[in-house]
């Protein structure tokens, strides 16, 4: 039974190797137009196993043994839901090759962990990070949001509408939260971008070769603001969020700084990066869909909570998470061997038509809605996803009202395989 097991699973591999002539690992692939980008995962979606897919190398990082590419909706969510023989914490999630040991430091948050280690870390975290202290923001949401818009109606139209308004709002909420000041909002700005640019040239440089220097450069840089910021606020306590994690003692359990400099790059940088790109999606979304925004503007408050899951949805700000096969597993008919890497892609899964009626058609009456863009359900679906909707809602809010006729123009994507990203957009009015 082992061996007929492993034969049939050799077939179903080359299989899959013969039915796609693309390769999700080619950098190149995550370049090309929208259009190939959707085909691509339409057939993926289409073949009866997963795809496989080898690794490239990357500079100093050693080629790994490949992954199966989950494109499918009911894949994504039943993985998501098992952790346990689906993990997070072996060689990392936000990446397909395994983390380094030296990028453990800076990047291996929770969103890099299991359990025990992940429920401790959530539970430190959830406890600071609590409704209370979101709701306590909210005005400060909606105050940010104002201001952005004075400042957009003042410059008038031609502007960049990614820089000048959907970057703003997250990175100024982020930053507040934590408690950083507004001088070094910028510092900030720049070191989440190479964190998250991917191999886009405008963040990484022209040299592949030091991508990895320059990552562990900017997560050096982060987590030291954020522990000189510790230690004032260990001793000079206010009612921000990095008060509340240093002085946080849960049961005994307190965040080490390690784990502090961790926490807040994934803060800023998942908060700061997919919130933005989720705006400046919806932006283009309704400049593209003329009648979905009249229907929003028929009822701005009421059909904002459809509208924003349904940007959520199509925007799909991180395209993937990889996990790791704990035990041999069968999922959905397909036969899983202990050690494998699978890479769960989000982007793919929120336009499954097996789940959603006409899935690319942007519709904001989209009921019921359930994306994966806050990521699958289980341990780790998205902390913040409360606060990244109010900030969708408030942020559109204000553009409807004001400058309802607000358009978004052909939009400059950042060239990476895990951001779905609005690098620039031309706004008009």
């Amino acid at each position: 039974m082992y061996v007929e097991s492993i034969d049939v699973s050799v077939v179903a591999l080359n299989d899959c190797l013969m039915s796609v002539d693309f390769d999700l690992s080619d950098q190149r692939f995550w370049a090309r137009p929208m259009s190939e980008r959707e085909e691509a995962f339409d057939r993926l979606r289409a073949l009866e196993t997963p795809a496989f897919f080898e690794e490239m190398e990357i500079g100093l990082i050693p080629k790994g043994p490949g992954y199966y590419a989950l494109a499918k909706h009911a894949d994504v969510v039943e993985a998501s839901r098992n952790a346990e023989v689906f993990c997070s914490g072996d060689g990392g999630a936000t990446n397909i090759p395994d983390m380094p040991a030296e990028f453990a430091e800076y990047f291996g948050s929770m969103i890099n962990m299991d359990d025990p280690r992940h429920a401790r870390l959530r539970r430190i975290v959830s406890r600071a990070f609590t409704p209370k202290m979101i709701k306590q923001f909210e005005a400060d949401v909606e105050t940010a949001a104002s201001g952005i818009v004075d400042d957009l109606l003042d410059k008038g139209p031609g502007g960049d509408f990614v820089t000048d308004v959907a970057a703003r709002l997250p990175l100024k909420i982020i930053c507040d939260m934590m408690g950083i000041a507004e001088q070094d909002y910028r510092f900030v700005f720049d070191r989440s971008n190479i964190i998250l640019g991917g191999f886009d040239p405008e963040y990484a440089g022209d040299d592949v070769s030091k991508i990895a220097e320059r990552l562990l450069t900017a997560g050096m840089e982060l987590q030291q603001l954020v522990h000189d910021l510790a230690a004032h606020r260990a001793e000079n306590p206010t009612n921000d969020l990095t008060s509340s994690l240093v002085n946080a003692n849960i049961d005994g359990e307190r965040l080490t700084m390690q784990e502090l400099g961790s926490f807040f790059i994934l803060l800023v940088v998942a908060g700061n990066e997919t919130t933005r790109n989720a705006i400046s999606y919806g932006l283009r979304l309704l400049t593209q869909n003329p009648d979905q925004r009249a229907l929003w503007l028929e009822d701005i408050d009421g059909r904002a909570p459809g509208a924003v899951e349904e940007i959520v949805r199509l925007a799909s700000p991180v395209n993937f998470m990889r996990r790791k096969v704990t035990r041999d597993h069968e999922m959905n008919g397909h036969l899983y061997r202990k050690g494998e890497k699978v890479v769960l892609y989000y982007w793919a899964a929120n336009r499954d038509p097996e789940v959603f009626d006409s899935p690319y058609a942007f519709d904001i009456t989209r009921s019921p809605n359930p994306h994966v863009g806050f990521g699958g359900p289980g341990p780790h679906f998205c902390l913040g996803a409360h606060l990244a909707r109010r900030e969708i809602t408030l942020m559109f809010r204000e553009l409807l009202r004001r400058v309802p006729q607000i358009e978004g123009g052909k939009p400059d994507r950042l060239h990476s395989s895990f951001i779905n990203g609005i690098k620039h957009m031309e706004c008009t009015f």
